[in-house]
């Protein structure tokens, strides 16, 4: 795949291009549709109690999954009766999902790999559809049949395995703090203490934030762009969010920056329904594919590796081997 130049917006335009996210793009060359429109965030205390039943979920094992396989199943035939594969994706992140201005394409980490996915299933990038779906919408979005798959930074976790199933992991990640360059905080403790801090509803970063009951107020948003776009305005003192996202954001606007510290290492992988075994060995079979002849690494380096700091480019920090 072709790198292609995304020229770093100011502030003031990515306020205007997350306001935009949600109606951007329709039938562009990828096939994507309209994303469902942001709602408005929500301002909770940091209390800890949405955490109940989390912790009774910790012993599960993260690392289990079906075989890879290149048999089509049951779920992948009715997937190519049908006619086209739905992927869910981001179009608000940087580097990972988001929709090239200038082409109008979808294009990142993430995208790279529901494109191979895609093209391993179906054979056909026509009948490959990428729809864009929120980051709270994502389980909603599967269980409710509007996408076959979820390729969406989404999180191996306890919780999320009692409602879908997922791949093999495919990135290993962290989560990170993200402040104004203004802000004196030289860790993640003092940029979250006692502070206003935003965070993605459905998100392992509101997760982190309620447990720790640090912060002043968390301000949860459907899409984690829109945080950053709150702390441009001044609404919120730091975001929570994965390591990776922290990073493109920063990337993409030079008036932030990534503070030292991170919490609770996971892994990301792709999610479908829990009856698609068969989905899951198909998809399990493509990531292995895709990691053996180096388009993982391919994609790594063009869109993750130069904004990591520079301690932390090596490609192997971010597999997950197994």
């Amino acid at each position: 795949m072709r790198r292609r130049s995304v020229r770093t917006r100011p502030a003031a335009a990515l306020a205007l291009l997350a306001a935009g996210a949600a109606v951007l793009g329709g039938g562009g060359p990828s096939g994507a549709v309209p994303a469902a429109a942001t709602g408005a965030p929500q301002a909770v205390r940091s209390t800890g109690q949405e955490q109940a039943g989390q912790e009774e979920a910790e012993s599960c094992d993260l690392t289990s999954t079906v075989p890879p396989s290149s048999v089509d199943g049951t779920a992948v035939k009715a997937i190519k009766a049908k006619g086209t594969l739905i992927i869910g994706v981001d179009q608000n992140s940087y580097r990972w999902g988001a929709r090239n201005p200038n082409t109008g394409e979808l294009e990142g980490f993430d995208i790279d790999l529901a494109r191979a996915i895609g093209a391993a299933i179906m054979d056909n990038p026509t009948k490959v559809v990428l729809k864009p779906v929120s980051t709270a919408g994502r389980i909603d979005a599967l269980t409710g049949n509007q996408v076959d798959l979820i390729v969406r930074t989404m999180t191996v976790s306890c919780a999320n395995l009692k409602k879908v199933a997922f791949s093999r992991s495919y990135f290993n990640i962290k989560q990170r703090v993200l402040v104004p360059r203004s802000s004196t905080a030289k860790n993640l403790d003092e940029a979250i203490g006692g502070k206003t801090v935003c965070a993605a509803d459905g998100s392992v970063a509101k997760d982190v934030l309620n447990a720790k009951k640090t912060a002043k107020q968390l301000v949860l948003v459907t899409n984690q762009l829109d945080c950053l776009v709150r702390m441009q305005l001044g609404k919120v003192d730091a975001t929570m969010t994965d390591d990776e996202l922290a990073v493109g954001q920063a990337a993409q606007d030079q008036t932030v920056k990534v503070v030292d510290g991170f919490e609770q290492p996971e892994t990301i992988g792709v999610a479908m329904r829990q009856n698609s075994t068969d989905l899951t060995a198909r998809v399990n079979q493509v990531i292995s594919d895709y990691y053996a002849d180096k388009r993982w690494q391919k994609s790594f380096e063009q869109w993750v590796q130069p904004y990591l700091p520079e301690n932390s480019k090596d490609p192997g920090l971010y597999w997950p081997a197994r």
